[in-house]
């Protein structure tokens, strides 16, 4: 294997596939990247057996061939280097030369035939779902996925894909965010899947790194997603992410969504936020809450934890109902605070023991469980 390629372009391919990577990897190859050249092009793969991702960059290819080689130091080796083109060559499949002007590093190979194969899908079968509204689904749900591990099912982000839309649902027991999107999905191709977290995650960091090269690319705003029985793979231009499913029925999310509320108010998103923040800053382990009074055209924000001290602070609103006072978990609040990008919120209440709701446009809406006052 000989090849010469851009940097940059190594880097920002190896800075996408990284994260795969697990530090304290159980076999050793996994700690490695495989590069695989052929044609024109530098193929790097990094996988955990859980989840993979493949990158694809341009090369200058003088002899084709695959290696391994450890991802981070590679990383950290191509940072230092003081040249603009990298050039890569492997000759006994044991070690890999890396020459700058008359220097070099040498670095331990391992073989590829040793590294997982990630799987093939059926390009035919792909389904498609615009990058944007992807990237905005992940980001508006992924933070109220659970993370015990005794819920394994919880464990993920719930797509569901049905004719004209694509609907993400995430919940731990305490609060569920659900945001719709529209997809190309024909007619019969129904589809649920929980997708694990870190391929969620893994998946969100791709689709807002594309983000900047929107367009550059044919096909490059369109994800083609394939789904297997126990696996699904997401292709976006030139990366590739390959993932088991998280096997198990996903609970009926609908029936924790309260069909009928008795208070509705409009807020202003970063006002509430703000004052969200603020009142986490005296949350304990004791005291992790945040109260909520609604009282003639104002909305007071309070914290009280016993040792530590209190804080209060007041919203102009325009409401006129009776008084309500509910308790939230502030982090809850400052998660999808954080995540949406409308000015104004809807901020649905019933009373102290029932679920709140927030809404943000026509397609997203979170459900928060509260915390009962004493």
């Amino acid at each position: 294997m000989k090849i010469k390629c851009a940097k940059q372009d190594f880097i920002e391919s190896l800075q996408s596939v990284q994260g795969i990577v697990g530090a304290k990897a159980p076999i050793q190859i996994l700690s490695n990247v495989l590069l695989e050249a052929e044609g024109k092009d530098l193929l790097l793969t990094a996988t955990d057996l859980e989840v993979g991702i493949r990158r694809r960059i341009p090369a200058k290819v003088e002899r084709k061939g695959a290696i391994t080689l450890h991802a981070k130091r590679l990383l950290s080796i191509l940072r230092e280097l003081p040249v603009a083109e990298v050039a890569l060559e492997a000759t006994d499949g044991k070690d890999a030369e890396i020459r700058y002007d008359a220097s070099y590093f040498k670095m331990f190979c391992l073989p590829k035939d040793d590294f997982p194969k990630l799987p093939q899908f059926d390009k035919g079968g792909a389904l498609k779902l615009p990058r944007g509204p992807l990237a905005d689904l992940i980001r508006k749900t992924h933070y109220a996925v659970s993370h015990d591990e005794s819920r394994y099912v919880l464990n993920g982000l719930y797509l569901l894909l049905s004719k004209g839309s694509a609907r993400g649902v995430a919940t731990d027991g305490r609060r569920l965010a659900l945001c719709d999107i529209p997809a190309d999905i024909p007619e019969g191709e129904d589809r649920g899947v929980i997708i694990p977290t870190k391929a969620v995650l893994e998946l969100g960091r791709i689709l807002e790194w594309k983000k900047a090269e929107e367009g550059e690319k044919e096909g490059g705003d369109t994800v083609q997603v394939f789904l297997g029985e126990t696996q699904a793979a997401f292709s976006l231009g030139d990366c590739t992410l390959v993932t088991r499913l998280v096997e198990g029925h996903f609970p009926n999310y609908q029936q924790v969504i309260p069909q009928k509320v008795a208070h509705k108010l409009l807020l202003g998103r970063e006002e509430l936020l703000a004052g969200a923040r603020r009142m986490s800053l005296l949350a304990t382990e004791h005291a992790n809450s945040i109260k909520i009074a609604l009282k003639k055209n104002r909305l007071i924000l309070s914290a009280n934890a016993p040792g530590v001290g209190e804080a209060r602070e007041e919203m102009s609103i325009s409401y006129s109902g009776e008084e309500l006072s509910i308790a939230f978990n502030p982090q809850f609040l400052v998660d999808v605070l954080r995540n949406l990008d409308e000015e104004e919120v809807a901020l649905e209440l019933t009373d102290a023991l029932n679920p709140g709701v927030i809404r943000s446009g026509k397609s997203f809406l979170y459900v928060i469980m509260p915390i009962r006052l004493t």
